[in-house]
């Protein structure tokens, strides 16, 4: 079964939990595009335990830029979902990562260089609409 709209949760920024770097001119193509948009079309996916991003780093650094209250999340039980998978991306300077790896890394004060982690989903993540103003609330 696919995720649907209806499991889209707004959670306060300040719960989320980034494991991995960002690209500077990818953010700012998103951030324009969002401003453009006045919205979010796509949620974040975060582990329900911790808050650790799994997918959506950039999403969550345009949040941080627009100072944002809250943001759409779909919310999984990563440690335990096998419909969420992680591997690394070729080219990183990692041969293997492991869940826990990703969850110890988003709970520490660093983070891994851009595009190390890449999550492999068995469930398509539904598109959506989410006003910035929504999204500014407390």
């Amino acid at each position: 079964m696919d995720w649907s709209t209806d499991d889209v949760d707004l959670v306060p920024i300040d719960w989320l939990k980034p494991h991995e770097e960002i690209r500077k001119k990818n953010l700012a193509q998103l951030k324009d595009m969002t401003l453009r948009w006045d919205g979010y079309t796509k949620p974040l996916l975060v582990d329900q335990t911790t808050g650790a991003i799994l997918d959506g780093h950039h999403r969550y650094n345009v949040g941080l830029e627009l100072e944002l209250s809250r943001l759409p999340v779909l919310k999984t039980d990563y440690m335990n979902d096998e419909n969420v998978q992680v591997t690394v991306w070729p080219n990183s300077d990692m041969e293997n990562l492991t869940k826990q790896d990703v969850i110890d890394m988003a709970l520490s004060e660093n983070l891994y260089p851009p595009k190390t982690s890449k999550h492999v989903l068995s469930k398509d993540i539904p598109p959506i609409y989410i006003t910035l103003e929504e999204l500014r609330k407390p």
